[in-house]
């Protein structure tokens, strides 16, 4: 899979440009070379999770400790989680700045991608977090920028969903 090498540092730096200092992670196929830049990091803090919602505890914890932190997770992912976003981020308005591959959406591939993709954003409406589609690189710096400011605003979880269009090189 050509996931683009450009894109993520755009992403990265972005991250980096909103003081991001800790970023959890489970590993994934579009966000390969983000945590991959993040390991590499001595500034960041990269939290290697076992399942997607143990990162949010970790940004929990973070953001008691006045740290900036990020969550990369696949859309499954999320799905996975709903339960401690629920009743720990949402409940305790505990700030997320979720960075979700959009997987099985339009052009989806991969079958078994196809369900979560279908259900991904009605259950992001349906707790009333913001969404926004990240697809075009001229958008990333100033999206992620504006998805964190409206998290720590609000005291709630922001999702930035990361198309295909930004995270493939075809």
């Amino acid at each position: 899979m050509p996931v683009s090498v450009a894109n993520s540092q755009l992403i990265y730096d972005a991250l980096k440009a909103c003081d991001v200092r800790i970023i959890s992670a489970l590993p994934e196929t579009w966000l390969v070379h983000l945590i991959r830049m993040a390991e590499e990091d001595p500034e960041v803090t990269l939290v290697r999770v076992a399942k997607e919602e143990e990162a949010i505890g970790v940004s929990a914890g973070a953001h008691l400790a006045g740290v900036s932190s990020a969550l990369l997770m696949q859309n499954h992912g999320f799905l996975a989680a709903i339960n401690p976003i629920v009743s720990l981020a949402l409940l305790y308005k505990i700030p997320l700045l979720m960075l979700i591959s959009y997987r099985g959406h339009l052009g989806e591939r991969d079958p078994w991608q196809t369900q979560g993709g279908m259900v991904t954003e009605p259950l992001l409406r349906a707790l009333g977090i913001p969404i926004w589609h990240l697809s075009d690189p001229r958008d990333v710096h100033r999206r992620i920028r504006d998805a964190q400011t409206l998290a720590h605003a609000a005291l709630s979880p922001v999702a930035v969903l990361l198309a295909r269009e930004l995270m493939w090189e075809e």
